[in-house]
């Protein structure tokens, strides 16, 4: 269970700018005074048709001996710290990826089943590192991974900049992202994997979009083996997408190597002759 952590405040504000405005325009968060209520969480997620958990106070769990992911499973209740952004981002994201969230708790428990609770398996670690920092960018060719994970980024982040919001369209899996977006940092880093889309797709109000992309997460994690390992995700600097920096986004921006890595090229084989 997670320990105590101290209240947090609301920040109503904090969802008038990006990257928070998918958050905005589905949920209205803005016009919470204080935290929303967890009879408003659990309204929200009936809205998305997923009834079966239930968002459940850390303090009602207190005594409960399960691990995270085993109280999800065998009670479907996912213990949520009250006045906290990480629990909170956390249910949105249950909200609005039902199916995919509910598939990484049954590949926990399977991956928890054949190797036990303390040894941590290479597919069980991706689930974990997607879960909490995955971010998925639609995109109309799927060549836009390969710049992506040829860090390509003055390309794909400056020269490109007019397509994002537009043609690439990011939407935030992790919830810890969320959650550390609050308070950005050069050097905040998601995990990002691109899902190819069509034409009609940008066309879909929001809602329907999130729901494309969750029926499409779950097939490519149960059918194409997504989350078997961390190979198919790469690294992507939140701030050097378009507008989520409330700095200057320009070329002396995307410049800093320390923040806008290179691609690690791989060491060269050494003279065996």
């Amino acid at each position: 269970m997670n320990k105590f952590t101290a209240p947090e405040h609301w920040h109503a504000d904090l969802f008038s700018q990006a990257p928070f405005e998918h958050l905005e325009e589905l949920f209205s968060l803005s016009h919470h005074t204080d935290w929303p209520s967890f009879d408003w969480l659990n309204g929200q997620k009936d809205q998305q048709h997923n009834r079966d958990v239930v968002f459940t106070p850390n303090s009602e769990l207190e005594g409960e001996i399960l691990y995270y992911e085993e109280i999800i499973a065998q009670t479907n209740r996912i213990p949520t710290r009250e006045n906290n952004w990480h629990d909170f981002f956390g249910a949105l994201i249950w909200c609005l990826f039902p199916q995919t969230k509910s598939l990484l708790n049954r590949l926990h428990m399977q991956e928890i089943g054949e190797h036990g609770l303390k040894q941590r398996s290479k597919k069980r670690n991706a689930l974990t590192l997607f879960d909490e920092c995955g971010v998925v960018l639609a995109v109309p060719d799927i060549s836009w991974q390969t710049a992506l994970r040829g860090h390509q980024w003055q390309e794909v982040f400056y020269e490109y900049s007019a397509m994002w919001h537009h043609n690439l369209l990011p939407f935030v899996f992790g919830h810890a992202n969320y959650e550390m977006l609050t308070k950005p940092f050069i050097g905040l880093t998601g995990k990002v994997i691109c899902i190819e889309v069509d034409e009609a797709f940008y066309h879909l109000p929001l809602k329907l979009q999130y729901r494309h992309l969750d029926q499409k997460l779950v097939d490519m994690i149960e059918r194409q083996g997504l989350l078997d390992n961390n190979k198919h995700m790469s690294p992507l600097p939140l701030l050097g997408i378009p507008q989520w920096h409330q700095g200057q986004q320009d070329l002396a921006f995307y410049s800093d190597t320390d923040y806008f890595r290179p691609k690690r090229l791989p060491a060269a084989k050494k003279d065996t002759q």
